[in-house]
């Protein structure tokens, strides 16, 4: 059976059509029937499971395919490891029907832009592979494509992933950094770095660890992973690639200058350097690398560089959904800013965040969403009081272009989730480009503001 007709849920209930299993569908909101995809998922045979209760739900089906937005420790889930049935992910499943070799990529962030920085070079070198996973595109609805042992899956993995998970065993693993992230879900911190790290779990000597070496999380489980591990830092010499001098190596071997790189940031250094490790063991020359680092800007929605307005420089960093992200998009911007936090919380304390504003080029702070008077208690708790709060989203942005001057940037970089205002972190960063966009100038010495 598969719980949750999410995008994910979809595409594993069609590979499994394709593989002509008996297939039962069940949903907590029963519009979720209604789709297009679903009532095609019924035609080719699947089977709607209504107005039934948990316990009747149990004879229907000997293993359970959790969308990764259903918990683990949901009721059903439960009952059923309880029954000594199997509950499994779509990519634990897309992993059982694959050939493929599998390149996954986690993190708490820079996962997409790591995995578009690899999809890239791959294309660039004439590498066939397919992306997939995190990314948007479930893993299953690649099946078809990846059932060849010569094209190479390219994929972003969650921790909402990682839970469901048990045989899977990438070729290539890579852990970009662990910081504070979804501990509404995971509880713990010990929790969530145990997730992140199950994604080595499988693995031998014959396959790959990409790993930060700079990340004391990741370094903590390091010693007990098998495969053969390749590092990369942005501080220090390591075997695989890293920063010196300017330039950038692959062990002994220069890859290009890091001025020439087009993103910008350190976490963004980090990703490229984690890129680089999976590019040179799947076989990328360093041309195809070098060409695709000097031109490659990066994902939309992470520190997007909105536009030059009334002498002011506006960026959307609504993809910075936790506050390591919103730290990394702070470090970032040099000049005198004034930054939009906010939304929907996810279990962060904020203390570690405003002692980084203190020190930044954040002049002031405007809050908004849900997590408002948190945050606000942190700012003062940490002595910063140059904060204005304002619950709804549009006039935050607002109060933020009343509140600059001439030569300020204003950032958005919410450090929380989009879901008390938004479908998610893109329709976010949609609404303050829009925003931007009409801004028609102005600031806190315009006359008729």
């Amino acid at each position: 059976m598969v719980f949750g007709l999410s995008k994910s849920g979809i595409a594993a209930a069609d590979a499994l059509l394709d593989e002509n299993a008996k297939i039962f569908l069940y949903d907590e909101s029963e519009n979720a029937f209604s789709s297009a995809k679903v009532d095609e998922l019924i035609k080719r045979g699947a089977k709607p499971v209504l107005n039934r209760s948990f316990a009747e739900m149990l004879s229907l089906y000997d293993v359970l395919v959790l969308s990764p937005g259903i918990p683990v420790n949901h009721e059903l889930a439960v009952l059923t490891k309880k029954a000594g049935k199997r509950v499994i992910g779509e990519i634990e499943l897309g992993y059982l029907l694959t050939k493929s070799p599998i390149v996954a990529v986690t993190g708490t962030n820079g996962k997409t832009t790591t995995v578009s920085i690899i999809d890239k070079i791959l294309e660039t070198a004439e590498i066939k592979h397919e992306l997939c996973g995190n990314v948007g595109i479930p893993f299953t609805s690649k099946i078809k494509r990846l059932s060849s042992y010569d094209v190479l899956c390219v994929a972003e993995i969650s921790s909402f992933q990682l839970e469901t998970v048990n045989l899977f065993c990438p070729h290539i693993s890579c852990i970009l950094n662990i910081t504070p992230d979804h501990l509404e879900r995971h509880y713990t911190m010990q929790n969530y770095v145990y997730l992140k790290s199950r994604i080595t779990f499988n693995q031998r000597e014959s396959e790959f660890a990409v790993l930060n070496a700079d990340d004391k999380n990741i370094l903590s489980f390091s010693d007990k992973i098998r495969a053969k591990k390749i590092w990369f830092s942005s501080e220090k010499r390591v075997d695989g690639a890293y920063l010196k001098n300017g330039k950038i190596y692959y062990f002994d071997d220069m890859i290009t200058e890091e001025r020439k790189i087009a993103l910008i940031g350190k976490h963004n250094l980090e990703n490229v350097l984690a890129a680089i490790c999976c590019a040179k063991i799947l076989g990328a020359d360093n041309s195809a690398i070098e060409e695709v680092l000097c031109s490659y800007k990066g994902e939309r929605h992470r520190i997007e560089f909105v536009g030059h307005i009334s002498g002011r420089d506006f960026y959307d960093d609504s993809k910075a959904t936790n506050t390591y992200s919103a730290i990394s998009a702070i470090r970032t911007i040099k000049k005198p800013t004034i930054l939009i936090l906010g939304g929907k919380e996810k279990g962060e304390e904020y203390g570690e965040l405003f002692e980084e504003i203190k020190k930044s080029s954040v002049k002031i702070v405007v809050l908004t969403g849900d997590s408002m008077e948190h945050m606000q208690k942190s700012a003062i708790g940490c002595g910063f009081y140059d904060v204005y709060p304002e619950k709804d989203f549009y006039k935050a942005i607002a109060l933020a272009e009343y509140l600059s001057d001439d030569g300020d940037a204003i950032l958005l970089s919410p450090a929380c989730s989009s879901f008390d205002c938004f479908k998610n972190y893109s329709e976010r960063g949609e609404a303050f480009i829009k925003a931007v966009k009409d801004y028609n100038g102005g600031g806190k010495n315009e006359e008729n503001r």
